[in-house]
């Protein structure tokens, strides 16, 4: 009886493990979400001190945050391509990069100014600005891209082999 009960309780086991494996990635995500989340407040926070009509107002700032949460959540953690040995540069893994990059430098400028009460140039606020939705912007297509390549990668394998071959 031991025999046919112990593969039933890998499965188990298996199928509890790979689901608190999901619920940490899913932690890990939140968690960067709200770090995208924070350090949009930082930047929206930054830029209102500015007195610029537009950067003051409460859907400039909800955009702000909401960018920093999708692009955190979707841009840092992007599935590789199946295929690597191809020799190319990968576009989405290099506009993650870029965009985790420019949303950081933002953030970084942001919490500068808000710690020692600085207030850059108008023309700086909106290179800090810029910075951010570029940055964030860049995270969630390099996220959604990855995700979209990985789902096509997955019904291609799933298909019928074609060969040539068999039909001799």
């Amino acid at each position: 009886m031991r025999i046919v009960t112990r593969p039933k309780q890998r499965a188990v086991i298996a199928r509890e493990l790979m689901m608190v494996s999901r619920a940490a990635h899913v932690l890990q995500r939140t968690g960067l979400a709200m770090a995208g989340a924070m350090a949009g407040t930082f930047v929206a926070a930054q830029l209102a001190k500015g007195h610029v009509a537009v950067f003051g107002t409460l859907g400039f700032i909800a955009t702000t945050i909401v960018i920093g949460a999708v692009g955190f959540y979707l841009g840092i953690d992007v599935p590789k391509p199946v295929m690597r040995g191809t020799g190319r540069i990968d576009a989405v893994e290099l506009m993650s990069a870029g965009g985790i990059f420019l949303a950081a430098l933002a953030a970084l400028v942001s919490v500068y100014g808000i710690v020692f009460d600085e207030i850059p140039p108008r023309a700086w606020e909106f290179v800090i600005g810029t910075w951010w939705f570029g940055g964030g912007i860049m995270l969630a297509t390099a996220g959604l891209v990855g995700r979209q390549r990985l789902a096509n990668a997955a019904a291609m394998s799933t298909r019928p082999i074609r060969d040539q071959r068999l039909r001799r």
